[in-house]
């Protein structure tokens, strides 16, 4: 065994590497709930704290009892990745509500290191009277109050020290939360205190104009974070990195976070060849990801989708071949009819809330394109056609790849 520097290096490379994909993949980590890692990020808090800033522009503040990666505001092209309730339903305009309310009655004077969830409840409503948010003591408000309280526990915002926040919902009973107060401050990316109004926190139109005018930090940016970037959706700046520095580019993806650049036409990728790097797996288990990735090939079979296929989105020509919203539908239910019997109840009692679900899969890893005239498939979704004598690969999307291409052979 090589214990020498070099294998010490190599080592302490290794570490670096794994805390640095931890901490992209769960950007806060408490020693309650990943006491190993967040050792590990500890121990190589100081090159990580330069890479994130020099790589992506990220910020990593490191305490004794936590470690939060702040990551900047991504490009308005990326697909939309809401926060899931238990329920697997992304959270609502109301939910979010309800959790910038937790948030702010955890931060008043007057709620201590622990607090009971009745207590909670009753800061919470009067912060809403302050503010003029209307809230409702019904089913439905609690619902939506414990689904937020749900994620600060899973954050480690929260600890459930007696009883569960769960019980609240539909008997009100009770619970002894503690509150991790040293990372209370440090769930907003930004101080509030530097942004006018929300339009300007919704647009982004609050970041400095330097931060954006610097292409190969958010070229890196969109790699590490998105599952494919659309040619398309690239600056010029990005794309003459792209075309300039790309063994560079991928020099530092690799050695940073394990990752491997693909570019194609159409489009470019980081993968992961260990298949760990990932929150979303394409094609995966479930009714909505086996629904996903029937319609897909469903759908480039009927409208005879090729590599050459192009499609105007908002007046511009893009990569794809366009699904009419009523062949998508049709699709679906005849999936259901088909397949019904191995699908989820609620999908097959709803086909639209199949639809609406399918879609926001094939959107989230970035095949397909919502637009007012159907469905934009990208040329990527090819590489999914079943082939004889072969099994689907299964690939993981977000984040990261398998070996084999997101991209069908032969598109150069």
């Amino acid at each position: 065994m090589n214990t020498g520097p070099a294998g010490t290096e190599e080592h302490d490379a290794n570490e670096r590497r794994l805390a640095a994909r931890t901490l992209l993949m769960k950007p806060i980590i408490t020693a309650a709930a990943q006491p190993d890692q967040l050792v590990l990020v500890r121990k190589h808090a100081t090159q990580l704290k330069k890479m994130f800033m020099t790589t992506l522009g990220y910020q990593l503040v490191v305490e004794s009892t936590f470690a939060r990666l702040l990551k900047s505001p991504l490009s308005q092209d990326t697909p939309a990745r809401p926060v899931l309730a238990r329920s697997e339903r992304p959270f609502t305009a109301k939910t979010y509500t309800y959790l910038s309310l937790v948030c702010a009655s955890l931060l008043s004077s007057s709620t201590g290191d622990q607090v009971l969830m009745s207590t909670l409840v009753e800061q919470i409503r009067a912060d809403a009277v302050t503010a003029g948010v209307t809230i409702e003591d019904t089913g439905a408000e609690r619902r939506h109050l414990v689904y937020a309280i749900m994620l600060l526990v899973e954050w480690g915002v929260l600890i459930e020290t007696d009883g569960t926040v769960a019980g609240w919902e539909t008997r009100q009973d009770e619970a002894l939360l503690d509150v991790h107060r040293p990372l209370l401050p440090n769930l907003l990316a930004r101080s509030l205190q530097d942004i006018a109004d929300p339009g300007s926190l919704v647009d982004g139109s609050y970041i400095d104009p330097a931060e954006l005018e610097q292409p190969r930090r958010s070229l890196r940016r969109k790699l590490v974070e998105n599952p494919l970037i659309r040619r398309e959706d690239l600056t010029d700046a990005e794309r003459d990195v792209l075309s300039r520095e790309r063994r560079e580019l991928t020099r530092v993806l690799d050695e940073s976070f394990g990752l491997t650049l693909e570019a194609r036409a159409e489009g470019v990728l980081a993968y992961d060849t260990e298949e760990t790097f990932s929150d979303v797996t394409f094609p995966g288990i479930g009714t909505v990801p086996h629904a996903a990735l029937l319609v897909v090939n469903a759908l480039t079979d009927d409208l005879n989708a090729s590599a050459t296929d192009t499609v105007l989105a908002n007046g511009r020509p893009v990569p794809g071949v366009l699904a009419p919203m009523r062949l998508v539908q049709s699709n679906i239910e005849l999936l259901v009819e088909q397949y019904g019997s191995t699908f989820s109840k609620k999908y097959t009692e709803d086909p639209v809330l199949l639809q609406a679900e399918v879609v926001r899969l094939l959107e989230s890893v970035s095949l397909a394109r919502n637009s007012v005239d159907g469905l934009i498939l990208h040329p990527a979704c090819a590489r999914y056609r079943p082939e004889p004598q072969r099994a689907p690969a299964r690939t993981q999307t977000v984040r990261g790849q398998d070996q084999e291409s997101l991209f069908p052979e032969g598109i150069s």
